[in-house]
């Protein structure tokens, strides 16, 4: 039976009174002196790892006075007595482990008993706090890396681990750098935060309703603008809010009913929704949490990141957009000439400010080289002070409105907070256990002989490991198990990192547990599956894509200009050719051979040029996408021609 996400929305996540806003309130404050190196200043010289102690307590306090053990449709805003008791043993363990970090963290073979106590409590209240906040699935996945580890001397052959006790794998997730408070939590609780933080002031101001007014302005004249509409405005807020549920619940409750009204069918209009929501997390300058991880792993900055992300995203949107446009030509849905569009000029000038939040992002991503949580907090600033002063469309900040921004952004980090422990015990039982080596040395020997079989099985473990997982999980997972296999194979780095990425988020439209889609079907009332279904046709782009940037590093702006402009060009002609193929539409509907020409066509435009089979391909495909287009103009003209006829006088 699938879920009712739309009912799920509905009900409160979080326990909110007063000590709980306090807690959250902390966890963001504490970024941002962190961030801005506040406690240096005052006197105060941390280690990163006691200051993520810190976090981590907070959270876990967090999370079992602001989360139910148990969910249900409604929720008790009473504390229960051992909620209490839970939260605050994890706040006393965490804090033990920032106070006796530098003396207890190398002792992984010696495990003093205070340091044992310390780990116990704090691996079992996190594994804990992931059911209540991450979800079970999570939970699951992490018992199965911690049963691998312990058992993991008994594999055969290659995939045999070095023995370990429990009590090691204990200490070392929690005292060790490569355990809870590891990279993950790190990244996750400064970068990441000062991110939610960005977007909370940019949704609390009215940018929610700025994206929408710009898309109605630039579209809404347009066939099929509803779905256009929905496109952009969700592009735009899926690279803030780093969430696809969160932006199908936020934009498609205004954009899924506008295009049933047109007169797209209810799983279609969901299935756009869904699939433009996904995106958000791909789509430079902000992209999701994983982005952030991912410039950890390669010791890049995240602007090379965002960079690299660019075309990839561009490509997918692009052929979402033409499928959406081609979709309406084929429902016969034309442009309301009736609707009220704004004038775009007079959005802008209203909302300047909000132009403004991401010219400070990105100059100082780019251009000042600022890092990137320093980045966000400025343009969070700018925000909050233009929300202060400056109306859009009668939505604005007052103080206590920035008082919620910074408690609702804690709440909001609750959850992505326990991925980050989850994703810490995982990576901690991996390296532990050396697991971690065997795997990547079996799924090198799977790909020994062809690289094309060995993107293939990564496809699909980081496909299967998507499924009912944060994005942050399931990336972490493949690119500690897969990505040293693609590299060892002679795949790019940054090439490898991006592939998994990608095919880790699929299965946020991708049945059985298509989340993204089941949500937007939810609100569509559509059938769940079929929403998934048509997702997968809309979403086609994110299935390709990958294995593109993997042959030629010019998408992922890797080469030089002409290079990568050519690639990029190619490669939106061989996505309008697909779609029209998929779609069963070019100018006019078309039948199942030329629909099979244009895919043709499409995929043999779409092949970047520096590869090795790319001339011949691109040459046959722009052949073939030439003469389909020709035909399709001669069949317009004829059309027209015979139209204009029936109106001559004398012809009946």
């Amino acid at each position: 039976m699938t879920p009712d996400l739309g009912a799920a929305a509905r009900v409160p996540r979080f326990r909110r009174n007063a000590l709980n806003s306090f807690l959250a309130a902390l966890v963001t404050l504490g970024t941002v002196a962190w961030a801005t190196d506040l406690f240096r200043r005052a006197g105060l010289e941390l280690y990163g790892e006691q200051f993520l102690a810190g976090i981590l307590g907070i959270a876990l306090a967090l999370a079992f006075l602001a989360v139910p053990a148990r969910r249900g449709p409604t929720i008790d805003t009473r504390v229960p007595v051992y909620d209490w008791i839970l939260a605050a043993i994890a706040l006393t363990a965490a804090a033990y482990v920032g106070v006796r970090y530098p003396e207890l963290s190398g002792m992984t073979l010696v495990r003093p008993p205070d340091g044992m106590l310390t780990a116990a409590v704090v691996v079992v209240l996190g594994l804990e706090a992931i059911r209540r906040c991450v979800g079970l699935p999570m939970l699951i996945v992490v018992l199965c890396f911690i049963g691998l580890a312990l058992l993991g001397h008994l594999l055969p052959g290659r995939l045999e681990a070095r023995p370990v006790s429990f009590g090691q794998v204990t200490y070392y997730m929690a005292w060790d750098t490569s355990g809870i408070i590891g990279a993950p939590l790190r990244i996750l609780a400064t970068v990441v935060i000062a991110f939610i933080l960005f977007g909370e002031c940019l949704t609390r101001t009215g940018g929610s309703l700025f994206f929408t007014d710009v898309s109605l302005a630039m579209l809404g004249r347009t066939r099929g603008a509803p779905a256009k509409i929905a496109v952009f405005s969700s592009m735009l807020f899926g690279t803030i809010s780093g969430s696809t549920v969160a932006s199908v619940l936020t934009t498609g409750v205004v954009t899924i009913p506008m295009m049933k009204k047109a007169g797209y069918p209810p799983s279609t209009a969901a299935a756009i929704e869904a699939v433009a929501a996904t995106g958000g997390q791909l789509m430079p300058p902000v992209m999701g949490a994983a982005a952030f991880l991912m410039a950890e792993y390669l010791a890049v900055p995240y602007a090379e990141i965002a960079l690299a992300a660019l075309i990839p995203a561009v490509l997918y949107y692009v052929a979402l957009f033409i499928q959406a446009d081609l979709e309406a030509g084929r429902l016969g849905i034309r442009a309301d000439a009736g609707t009220e569009i704004p004038g775009l000029w007079s959005v802008l000038a209203e909302g300047w400010f909000f132009l403004l939040m991401f010219a400070v992002l990105i100059g100082a991503l780019f251009w000042f080289q600022v890092s990137a949580e320093l980045s966000a907090l400025l343009a969070a600033t700018v925000g909050a002070v233009g929300g202060l002063f400056l109306r859009y469309r009668g939505v604005g900040l007052t103080l206590r409105g920035v008082r919620d921004a910074v408690i609702g952004t804690g709440y909001t980090a609750i959850e992505i907070l326990m991925t980050a422990v989850a994703a810490g015990m995982v990576i901690g039982t991996l390296n532990i256990s050396g697991l971690a080596f065997g795997m990547t040395m079996n799924l090198g020997l799977v790909g020994e002989h062809s690289l094309a079989l060995m993107l293939a099985v990564a496809a699909v473990i980081s496909l299967i490991l998507g499924m009912g997982m944060p994005t942050i999980g399931v990336y972490v997972l493949v690119a500690t198990l897969i990505v040293p296999a693609l590299v060892k194979l002679g795949v790019a780095p940054m090439a490898a990192h991006m592939f998994v990425l990608y095919y880790g988020m699929l299965s946020m439209i991708t049945p059985p547990v298509a989340i993204g889609a089941f949500a937007a079907a939810a609100i569509a009332g559509s059938p769940p599956m079929k929403t998934g279904f048509v997702g997968c046709r809309f979403g086609w782009m994110k299935f390709v894509v990958p294995f593109l940037f993997v042959g030629s590093p010019t998408l992922l702006m890797q080469g030089s200009a002409p290079e990568i402009i050519r690639d990029l060009l190619t490669a939106a002609t061989g996505t309008w050719l697909v779609s029209a193929g998929i779609v069963g539409y070019f100018l006019h509907d078309i039948g199942p051979w030329r629909r099979i020409l244009a895919g043709l066509a499409g995929f043999g435009l779409l092949i970047p040029v520096s590869t090795d089979i790319a001339l011949w391909a691109n040459i046959g495909g722009g052949l073939i996408g030439t003469a389909l287009l020709a035909a399709e103009w001669n069949k317009a003209g004829r059309i027209k021609a015979a139209g204009a006829g029936r109106h001559e006088p004398g012809i009946q």
